[in-house]
């Protein structure tokens, strides 16, 4: 254990982590509690190592999350949105847990957090491309978790070349950037951390569906990321030294999205 993982940095608060059970859920879980906060836990799959209570639901069920909404407690102080599933899942699945049903649970939680809170997105490296979608991203905007395959249709969203996760991460960082004062009357923050390719069980996922454009991050990176990469900078985002940071994206990938803004910009 770093010694840095002894600090009080969140000690006292209540922090909502979904995907708890494992990957980057886990370990976060794992850090806030060693850090002091009293976390409850979210996944399909049951897990009670390091969180204070634990709640099983499905995150792709509207029904689910509005129940979800409304046995969790009052008070809480942070929400770390770590749940996602892989591209390799059926594509509806996909945007439902990646995007619609995490934009449900946030929403549906508002009234349920306190002045202060932080609100924490995992995003990805996958959603970099996000000025290119602008107009599917805004036909998302109102869109209903139930409505989710006439979305994909008019938008022709699918799984190839792993689609729906790129889109699912792409219109959650504009969403987080587009909210970054929606609460600032109550002093709530909303900001994303987007990895890259990090060794989780499902890592394997994505060098399926994307092949020779995973070989080729695989290749320009030194190694993937882990799970104790990505989870302090989630921790650090719960914190409240981080009062002032609000609708913006952090890259924790080992420097590729500078890569790759290095590539497009003739500094390679």
């Amino acid at each position: 254990m770093a010694a840095w993982e002894n600090s009080p940095l969140l000690k006292g608060k209540v922090i909502v982590v979904t995907g708890s059970a494992s990957g980057i859920g886990f370990e976060t879980a794992r850090l806030c509690t060693a850090m002091g906060a009293s976390v409850l836990g979210v996944d399909v799959t049951k897990r009670f190592d390091h969180v204070e209570e634990f709640y099983r639901a499905d995150l792709s069920d509207g029904r689910a999350i509005d129940a979800l909404v409304d046995v969790l407690p009052q008070g809480i102080d942070g929400i770390a949105n770590i749940a996602g599933l892989p591209p390799t899942a059926p594509a509806d699945k996909v945007l439902k847990v990646n995007l619609f049903g995490l934009k449900r649970l946030t929403l549906g939680l508002m009234p349920k957090l306190n002045d202060g809170a932080s609100i924490v997105n995992l995003a990805s490296l996958a959603g970099f491309g996000w000025p290119q979608s602008v107009p599917a991203i805004r036909a998302s905007e109102s869109v209903d978790i139930d409505d989710v395959a006439a979305f994909m249709a008019q938008h022709d969203i699918t799984n190839a070349g792993g689609r729906s996760y790129f889109f699912s991460k792409e219109a959650l960082i504009a969403w987080t950037q587009a909210n970054r004062w929606t609460w600032r009357d109550r002093g709530i923050r909303m900001n994303s951390v987007s990895p890259g390719p990090v060794d989780t069980p499902i890592l394997g996922d994505f060098i399926e569906t994307l092949g020779a454009r995973a070989e080729e991050d695989m290749r320009v990176m030194d190694r993937p990321g882990r799970a104790n990469d990505i989870a302090p900078v989630v921790a650090f985002l719960l914190s409240d030294m981080t009062t002032w940071i609000r609708g913006t994206n952090i890259p924790v990938d080992g420097g590729m999205s500078s890569n790759i803004l290095c590539e497009m910009h003739g500094l390679i």
